[in-house]
Order: structure tokens, then C-alpha cells, then sequence
């Protein structure tokens, strides 16, 4: 059963806005993209608070998706994960919290570090990179790689299921025993879906993952700034060109992309004045898909216009005269 509630006019909008970007000069766009599309009546940071886990997973939103269950490369959105799994390591006392280990996470989300998120990963399993090894060894440091799949296989999230969270990410790729590990053609890749990330997305932004605490931690870390001035001086802003461009500058953002050669990814959970809050995961496939970097801002900017509040009704004195002047009649004053 899904977290959130499906909705059949979501879906159908949801539908509709793949269709026109589809017809922008982006065939095949349907096979290329993965979406999941949740809306909130308030605002959804802290909603968590003050319950107890089954309260809160007994509340879900409305969402829609599109192939939200498939499971492809994430790119640099699995790095979301290591930051929850970090969270979920200090709560157990399985890490201990020193500044350095600080600075690593803030530096894996901020600025998507391909560097700091492999000393993250070796911290979560006790493994590091080297050259090949021989077989037992091998076998040893294989299930020690997988201590992030089993934790949140324990969870019991049926998103996750298909899921893989085990390699660290690269700029030139893997070497040695890091290469073993990928397997034939890559098989034993990172995989996720819109859906599981916009799971945890959904519990972090609410409170409800590990602890009220370790959320605030992890909000603080995926806040993007708008101010495209603070844009501009960040080459690694991962507001341009992703979903957060597709916002006015007035809104509230907290994401995290992903962008290699094949990929072009993103989650985010938004407020913006006049309009519902809404969580957002898009993950698009393909070298087109990757310099296309209009797509995920233009099915941003769609979906919020779908997110308005109804406007607040006129007086009657007002309705009549705005019916008057529909039909020709007097004009308003």
C-alpha cells in the first residue's frame, strides 16, 4: 500500500503536464521520466511532531505518480540516503559526532561532493576503497557494504524493496575493489524510485524520520536558497536547471539533485505563498534528458500552478457587477 493516497484528478493533471512537455520537441519522454507528485493542504515541516510513527504514517497526502515504482540509477540522490542513514547511525550510537563527520554531511548535500560522500559511506560500514582483493576478504567487505540496504530493509517501506544503496559516487568511476564491486556491466549499481525517495523526503520535511531532531538537521542541510544572486556564486547551486528554477524567487525550497551524462534528477519538498505546499521527485534518463535543462523547471512551474488556492469568493455586490460586465453590461468600477 502506497504512503500516500492517490488521487484521480492529481493523476489526471499530472498526465496532462507530461503531454505538452512531451510535445515540446521531446519524444519519448514518457519512457525517459519517472515522477512522484505529493500536495499538502499546511505546510507539512513539523507535522509529525507530538505523534508517534503509526499516527503519522495513518495520515497520508494525496499524490499522484508516474512510474513512481521504478527503480533506476540515482546519481547524486542517493546521497539523501546516506544523510538519513548517517542520522540513523548517530541516534544508535553506531557513529560517533565530531565536527569532521559534520562538515562531510554538509558538504555531501550542499555542495554534492563525490569525495565527502565516500568517506560518509566508509563511516556507515566500516569499508574503504583499495585495490582488488581476494576472495574471502572480498566476501567480507561485501556484506559490510550492504549494512545501508539491510537497515532500511528493516524499516519494512515496500518502496524500497527494489531498491540499492551500497556504491559511493564518482566523478572518473570505480577503481579496484570498488569496480569488483559494480559487477558485470554494472549490474550491482545504485538503484532508487521517485517513490522511495519521495518517502523519505516526506519524513524527514515532517519530523518523522529517526527523530524530531535528526529531521531539523537534515531540513537544515537540503535548504536551497532562491536569491539569484546567491544563485549565481554557486556553480553547484542545484537550483538552476532542476526543479527549484521553476519557482518564484519569494518561495521556500529544500531539494536535492542529482546530474551526471545519463541523468538529470531531483526531490524536493516546496512552499510557495498562495499555494498549496507540494513534494516533487523527478528522475529523467538519458543523454538528451541530461542537457535538457528546461524540463525539470517547466514541470515545476506546471505543477504549481496546479497547487493554487482557490481564490476567495467576491461579495455579492461584486459577483453581480462582474456578471454584468461578462454579459456587456455596466463596467466595473
Amino acid at each position: 500500500m502506497a504512503f500516500y493516497r492517490p488521487d484521480g484528478a492529481m493523476g489526471t493533471i499530472l498526465q496532462e503536464r507530461l503531454r505538452e512537455l512531451e510535445g515540446q520537441a521531446r519524444p519519448g519522454l514518457a519512457d525517459q521520466l519517472a515522477v512522484t507528485w505529493l500536495r499538502y493542504d499546511t505546510s507539512l515541516i513539523g507535522r509529525a511532531d507530538g505523534l508517534d510513527p503509526a499516527a503519522f504514517w495513518a495520515l497520508p497526502p494525496a499524490g499522484a505518480s508516474w512510474a513512481g515504482g521504478r527503480s533506476v540509477y540515482p546519481a547524486s540522490v542517493v546521497k539523501l540516503f546516506y544523510l538519513a542513514a548517517a542520522e540513523a547511525w548517530l541516534q544508535r550510537q553506531l557513529l560517533e559526532d565530531s565536527q569532521e563527520l559534520r562538515r562531510s554531511l554538509a558538504d555531501m548535500i550542499r555542495a554534492s561532493s563525490n569525495d565527502a560522500t565516500g568517506y560518509v559511506l566508509d563511516l556507515l560500514t566500516g569499508t574503504t576503497s583499495g585495490p582488488d582483493l581476494p576472495p574471502a576478504a572480498f566476501a567480507a567487505w561485501m556484506a559490510q557494504r550492504q549494512l545501508v540496504n539491510r537497515w532500511f530493509a528493516g524499516l519494512g517501506w515496500p518502496e524500497t524493496e527494489a531498491c540499492n544503496l551500497c556504491q559511493k559516487t564518482w566523478g572518473d568511476g570505480p577503481y579496484g575493489r570498488e569496480r569488483q564491486f559494480y559487477g558485470p556491466d554494472r549490474a550491482n549499481r545504485n538503484r532508487l524510485s521517485t517513490d522511495a525517495t519521495a518517502r523519505l523526503l516526506h519524513a524527514a520535511m515532517a519530523g518523522a524520520f529517526v527523530s524530531p531532531l535528526a529531521s531539523g538537521r537534515m531540513r537544515d542541510l537540503l535548504r536551497r536558497p532562491l536569491d539569484p544572486a546567491l544563485r549565481a556564486a554557486d556553480p553547484e547551486n542545484q537550483v538552476d536547471g532542476f526543479l527549484g528554477e521553476g519557482l518564484p524567487v519569494g518561495a521556500r525550497l529544500w531539494s536535492k539533485a542529482g546530474w551526471m551524462s545519463q541523468a538529470r534528477h531531483d526531490a524536493a519538498y516546496m512552499e510557495v505563498e498562495g499555494h498549496r505546499p507540494f513534494l516533487l521527485v523527478v528522475f529523467s534518463e538519458g543523454r538528451e534528458r541530461a542537457q535538457d535543462a528546461r524540463l525539470l523547471p517547466q514541470l515545476a512551474a506546471g505543477l504549481l500552478k496546479a497547487c493554487a488556492l482557490d481564490p476567495a469568493p467576491l461579495p455579492a455586490d461584486e459577483r453581480a457587477a462582474s456578471e454584468r460586465q461578462r454579459r456587456g453590461g455596466l463596467p466595473l468600477q
